[in-house]
């Protein structure tokens, strides 16, 4: 996750960008960018946003 924004909100926003663009799931975000899931849902639920399934999105 070295090489993903520090601020929570760019962080959500690439994210989400990347879902909307190219992944069909957060595990596919996941392992298409070698994240741990664990660590990135943490990191955004520290911040107030919590992963959306049906909509594939934060918020």
């Amino acid at each position: 996750m070295d090489s993903l924004p520090k601020d929570p909100f760019m962080l959500v926003s690439y994210i989400n960008q990347q879902l909307r663009d190219n992944d069909n799931s957060l595990d596919e975000l996941c392992r298409r960018l070698d994240i741990d899931k664990t660590l990135l849902t943490g990191q955004l639920k520290n911040a107030g946003f919590e992963y959306d399934k049906k909509g594939n999105r934060f918020w």
